[in-house]
């Protein structure tokens, strides 16, 4: 029996009614053969690694009352059943279809009785492709260790044979409540010195880094911000304005529901990399620029640009490589400014370098081991009601967060990999949304392409894809604006679109083809209706002939 981290059980703790704790991978292959059934191969898979990776055979216990941080236990009814499904995609199986169904999967919460994780197999695509959606929970693992978890479930390797056998496990029994107060309780009374110490690391680490040694060094840091705030010279000091305001409001910075729409798209790695050469910049600036340009279109669109830049929330893995657990969190943020406001794209990029520079210094003056300290020491039953208390009272309809969404940018393996000898084609991310940030945009490399992940709100962006489309048509405006020349067109995949105005063009060309039938079928009044009279004049003449005899 382990004990969730601070950090684990946060991600637990900020499920409402309408906010999901699950982050979810969609993953899209070929068919390597006419027979190749890719249930049966997820399936087999799977099973073989219940036994080597802990968090698909681990499940939750609650402490009573929420007085503690939950517990892990090795589930002693693990039904590998429960966790891998089957569906397929209607025809004709477009793109806008099965993230439809990606939808419906991620809008639903996770049973908390069971290991925390579910994989889905998507058939039926118009392409013969098949994919394959899983769904674990943020409080099992995080980016960086999910990457770990893909690298046992794909290989570099398309001949690899049947998978072997899962290592053996034992389950452990779950513990009573009984138990689990008297672990709690003795917790509790270390609990209060352990708060005290993280309070003094946090704030000793903090003054360091900003270069305060004693008492006297701190009035003088006191003295030097409220000048900098009144405009007046201050001592040569490094300076960093932390984002102790409100991010401008946006249409999709409100009060969530469960529902949600998901749009992906794809383009070439090599146009980013010729963008970066161009312009002095790295892959990371160019994608927070090609975000900043696509949310500038789609704000404009919508008449509610803001007159001040955007704030992106970028989360940043802080594994060392040395963790002795790597099923756990270690993921912390910053914030970074998104020059929406301004309207040259090559001066977006730069804008966007010089934000990112900063928002490192920002992260750098709150050092991630010392956040996750404080979430280590936080009660959960009162992070938990809190974020209850602010869904109900939707608190983000009142009140701006401090950054309007998160942009993820998560670079992925250069070389091609497989699953049981189908290769993948494409990796498209689905992250999470919350009340006040209601759209979330993350990004993965894989070979030679970018693959982009939106994920919103179903009613704050109900027009998703076309938010989307403005991210691609964003990468072809940088790369005229710097002259750089494609190494391939920005393209879209094709999708159905809303069922209701496929009905709409489905009736329009039925009675456009009837009007032309209708157009072919006029002529007949003259030649055929003459030809057809013939016979009956014959007729007429010969019964006159026979009454003359």
């Amino acid at each position: 029996m382990k004990q969730l981290t601070g950090l684990d059980a946060s991600f637990l703790n900020m499920e409402t009614p309408n906010t999901f704790g699950h982050v979810t991978g969609l993953m899209l292959f070929d068919r390597p053969s006419p027979d190749f059934d890719p249930y049966a191969a997820v399936y087999e898979k799977y099973a073989s690694l219940v036994g080597e990776l802990e968090p698909m055979r681990r499940r939750l216990v609650e402490v009573p009352f929420g007085l503690d941080k939950p517990y892990w236990v090795f589930d002693p009814h693990f039904d590998i059943d429960y966790h891998i499904r089957e569906i397929s995609i209607a025809r004709p199986g477009l793109v806008d279809q099965l993230a439809d169904q990606v939808c419906r999967i991620v809008g639903r919460p996770m049973d908390r009785s069971r290991p925390l994780w579910e994989v889905y197999v998507i058939d039926g695509l118009a392409n013969g492709w098949w994919g394959m959606l899983t769904k674990f929970h943020h409080a099992t693992i995080d980016g960086a260790a999910g990457q770990l978890m893909l690298e046992s479930v794909l290989s570099t390797n398309p001949d690899d044979g049947p998978p072997p056998e899962s290592p053996r496990w034992e389950p452990e029994p779950i513990p009573g409540q009984t138990e689990m107060l008297r672990l709690t309780l003795e917790k509790l009374a270390r609990n209060p010195l352990m708060a005290v110490r993280t309070q003094t690391r946090m704030l000793r680490t903090v003054a360091k880094a900003l270069g305060i040694a004693d008492l006297s060094g701190a009035s003088s840091f006191v003295r030097d911000s409220v000048y900098k705030l009144m405009g007046r010279p201050t001592r040569e000091r490094p300076w960093v304005m932390m984002p102790l305001t409100s991010a401008p409001p946006t249409p999709w910075n409100k009060s969530i529901t469960p529902h949600r729409r998901f749009a992906m798209r794809t383009t070439s790695l090599e146009n980013i990399k010729r963008l970066k050469n161009a312009t002095g910049g790295t892959v990371n600036d160019i994608v927070m620029a090609i975000c900043a340009g696509g949310l500038r279109q789609y704000l404009l669109a919508h008449d509610a640009l803001p007159d001040k830049p955007l704030r992106a929330m970028v989360p940043v893995s802080i594994r060392t490589g040395n963790e002795s657990d790597p099923w756990t969190n270690r993921v912390s943020g910053l914030v970074a400014e998104l020059p929406t406001h301004c309207d040259d794209p090559l001066e977006r990029i730069e804008l966007c370098r010089k934000a990112m520079g900063v928002a490192k210094q920002q992260f750098e003056l709150m050092p991630a081991e010392s956040l996750i300290d404080i979430a280590q020491s936080s009660p959960p039953v009162v992070s938990a009601a809190a974020a209850r208390l602010a869904s109900k009272l939707k608190l983000a309809d009142r009140f701006t967060m401090p950054a309007n969404l998160v942009i993820s940018n998560v670079p992925g393996p250069r070389e091609p990999l497989y699953f049981a000898g189908a290769q993948l084609q494409h990796q498209f991310p689905v992250s999470i949304v919350t009340d006040g940030q209601g759209l979330n945009i993350t990004v993965t490399s894989y070979m030679d392409r970018l693959d982009f992940g939106f994920i919103v709100d179903r009613d704050l962006v109900p027009d998703v894809w076309e938010l989307a489309d403005m991210h691609i048509e964003e990468i072809t405006r940088l790369l005229r604006a710097s002259g750089t020349e494609a190494a391939e067109s920005p393209r879209a995949a094709p999708r159905r679109g809303p069922m209701q105005k496929v009905l709409e063009a489905k009736r329009a060309s039925g009675k456009a083809k009837a009007k032309k039938a209708a157009v072919k079928k006029k002529p007949a009044t003259g030649k055929k209706t003459a030809a057809k009279r013939k016979p009956a004049v014959k007729r007429k003449a010969a019964v006159k002939r026979k009454a003359a005899k």
